[in-house]
């Protein structure tokens, strides 16, 4: 346990130095706690990782059910042992590759059950002895009584066990168990030399054609290394002395064996654990300094910077340290002259988390959509959920479409507009994933396929970001199509209700109708009703205002959004439906736009209202902080964006409408310079706008361009304690 202080103290040094060297005294990384989201229906990774590493070294639990997605939860203190790859804030379960871990005697080769640690080869941790800090985890193993220490690279995890004295003490390696929804294909374990083992694990699940490759390296020879049968398994035995320690270093690759080694040699050099935790944290703190918060609200601040944090787990780097990567089809690619990404949530993420790293991580930005332009080369259109080279074709509509659009709006650098544009064109002419249907009859009937609504409707907001998109490039005629398709949803509009409802071939609408009704995967809507997904209109908010009849009838049945009655009704209603105030659902994306929808429709204090209430009561910094998943970094990217008083509401509209800023100042790192945020006398009660300035100038719009905030400078909110229409 010295050894872990000395560990902790020496990371806390380390970052001090670099912040010092940097002429910023503050360790951003103190303010980090990885514990919130690991509650509740948060889903979120626990472990050690640097930002947007491929590795994600951590422990994994014996899997109860979809809260135990991310591998570990709050409720639960087993541990089948420590994977190289987990997700973080998912609804389905998949990765936790090559699992390592540390045993003494005999243990049965199986995940085993909660009914005894004799059905596996599991142990209870000892959580109150748990540490952790971004780039670093450890945690005691009861049952064996080893101390687990863990750290990262991209593509490296560093492990450091404490055994006490053993003659049979060992390091297990599992390429049996994955995720929740995960089988292993193929496995494949070997020995080559007295202290390195090399395989590979081909795995379907929510991942349909998943490979990975490793190489592992122990700090000492091991005494003998057992393969079990079908290479799914294989044992390093060890004598081992009270308090000795084992270090192990295991590299993984998305293309081979040899990937794994060069990309082993290329990161980790040496056995130095203290300066490789040292370098992780650096690097997330080197991250999170991109955002620096004034504020005397320390919980405020923390939310905030592990809400960042959340940000930065994924997209994951998803290549070697040559650049080679595995295609969508496959097919192993030399370097394309990029990075290459993975894990895109997009249908979660192009509502704000991309976004925000169009501001933050610009460069970055540059190379997810080529990526994701590769993959469109690789499979015939964008991603919609790809992970691991797979497309898993999780959730509804184009949302690649709307991110690879967002870059061409917003002029993101090294990015081939051209190419872009083709792959937005080709993506939403796809007639599949019930896009065939809306060029048959301008909608997606009910009785043509379940979440018939939710699809159309996601369908014309990638519509609209690619009309976007085309007037950016002057495609005139493109514009005109896209833009008028984009206004499909406008068939289920209903007049007489008021509501969106199911309309089917025969322009029927669905009947009965009960606008608090869901039915999860079968119903016209996707993890939703009709009460949220009327609103989900970013891109014709004013074609919404004319089904409505006028302004104030839109606005009265958005007041009463929030007033109603929460109960959802349907006896296989969506678990994913959380987070409610009335029937504003914040624990599930398609309502994270519709609070500013006040301050579009001239009504800006109301977004202050509830936009405060969403900050202050459905994100805490306790492990249930989260209204509901993570989804890979959207329910923290709301907070951060709000907390610094903007939201991007239309789908790459390049825009920022404003809300109510958070925190006295927030100052952000970009590529031209700073831009400074600044809320005077913000507080509970001066939560409305009164006034804003741009750069010393009086400003009278509700929002910021995106090309407005990159340039730097300041941008300054005089808040008040009254209402007021400032633009």
């Amino acid at each position: 346990m010295r050894n872990i202080t000395k560990t902790l103290c020496v990371i806390c040094l380390a970052a001090m130095m670099v912040a010092c060297a940097g002429h910023d005294y503050t360790d951003y990384t103190t303010y980090v706690d990885q514990r919130i989201g690991t509650g509740g229906h948060g889903h979120v990774f626990m472990g050690a990782n640097v930002p947007f590493g491929l590795v994600q070294v951590g422990p994994t639990s014996i899997p109860q059910d979809w809260d135990w997605c991310s591998g570990y939860h709050e409720s639960d203190s087993t541990v089948i042992g420590f994977s190289h790859t987990h997700l973080s804030g998912t609804g389905i379960g998949d990765l936790f590759d090559v699992t390592v871990m540390p045993v003494v005697g005999e243990v049965k080769y199986a995940r085993g059950n909660h009914r005894s640690e004799q059905t596996g080869m599991w142990s209870y941790a000892d959580r109150t002895q748990e540490k952790y800090a971004p780039g670093y985890y450890s945690v005691p193993l009861v049952r064996y009584g080893v101390v687990a220490e863990m750290t990262a690279t991209s593509r490296v995890g560093l492990h450091r066990y404490t055994f006490p004295a053993a003659e049979d003490a060992a390091i297990v390696f599992d390429l049996q168990n994955g995720g929740c929804w995960d089988g292993a294909e193929e496995t494949y374990m070997k020995q080559e030399s007295k202290t390195t083992i090399s395989g590979w694990r081909l795995s379907r699940g929510w991942a349909n054609n998943q490979k990975v490759y490793f190489v592992a390296e122990f700090s000492r020879p091991f005494d003998t290394f057992e393969v079990m049968p079908k290479g799914r398994y294989g044992r390093a035995n060890f004598r081992t002395a009270d308090g000795e320690q084992i270090m192990l270093k295991v590299a993984l690759s998305p293309t081979s064996v040899a990937g794994a080694k060069a990309n082993l040699a290329a990161e980790l050099k040496g056995w130095n654990f203290e300066a490789t935790a040292e370098k992780a944290k650096a690097a997330w703190n080197k991250e999170l300094a991109k955002a620096k918060v004034v504020s005397e609200d320390e919980t405020a601040k923390r939310v905030f910077y592990t809400a960042l944090y959340h940000t930065m787990i994924a997209p994951s780097e998803f290549c070697d340290v040559n650049g080679d990567y595995r295609g969508a089809d496959g097919v192993v690619y030399e370097n394309p002259g990029h990075k290459s990404y993975t894990t895109y949530s997009l249908w979660d993420t192009y509502r704000a988390a991309m976004p925000l790293l169009t501001i933050l991580q610009p460069e970055r930005m540059s190379d997810m959509v080529n990526t994701m332009l590769n993959i469109c080369d690789e499979q015939g259109r964008l991603p919609v959920w790809h992970l691991w080279g797979c497309e898993t074709d999780c959730m509804v509509g184009n949302p690649g479409v709307i991110s690879v659009a967002d870059a061409i709006v917003k002029g993101i650098e090294g990015v081939d507009y051209e190419r872009a544009f083709e792959a937005v064109k080709r993506t939403s002419m796809h007639p599949g994933r019930g896009n065939g249907h809306r060029m048959r009859f301008g909608y997606i009937p009910v009785d043509a396929m379940h979440e018939a609504v939710a699809k159309d409707m996601e369908f014309a907001i990638a519509d609209g970001a690619a009309a976007n998109a085309a007037r950016k490039l002057g495609k005139e005629e493109d514009f005109k199509f896209f833009e008028e398709r984009s206004h499909s949803y406008r068939n289920y509009f209903d007049p007489s209700t008021g509501f969106i409802r199911g309309l089917d071939s025969k322009r029927e609408w669905r009947t009965p109708f009960d606008p608090y009704f869901s039915a999860h995967g079968n119903g016209d809507y996707c993890e939703g009703n009709a009460w949220q997904y009327t609103w989900l209109v970013p891109q014709d908010v004013a074609g919404l205002e004319r089904c409505f009849g006028s302004r104030e009838k839109m606005i009265e049945k958005l007041d009463s959004l929030f007033s109603v009655s929460s109960v959802i009704s349907g006896e296989n209603a969506s678990p994913d439906i959380s987070g409610l105030i009335g029937q504003y659902a914040h624990g599930n994306e398609p309502s994270h736009h519709v609070i500013y929808l006040y301050t579009m429709l001239g009504e800006p204090w109301k977004t202050a209202d509830r936009v405060r209430e969403v900050l202050s009561v459905l994100y805490h910094d306790k492990e249930d902080g989260l209204s509901g998943n993570e989804d890979v970094g959207q329910m923290s990217a709301w907070y951060v964006m709000s907390a610094m008083g903007m939201y991007e509401v239309e789908p790459a509209g390049g825009r920022y409408w404003f809300g109510s800023p958070l925190f006295d100042e927030v100052t952000l790192q970009l590529p031209a310079g700073e831009m400074k945020i600044v809320a005077e006398g913000t507080s509970a009660e001066n939560k409305y706008i009164q006034r804003v300035w741009l750069n010393g100038e009086e400003y009278k719009l509700p929002y910021i361009e995106h090309a407005d905030l990159m340039r730097g400078g300041e941008l300054r909110f005089e808040m008040g304690s009254e209402p007021k229409l400032w633009y």
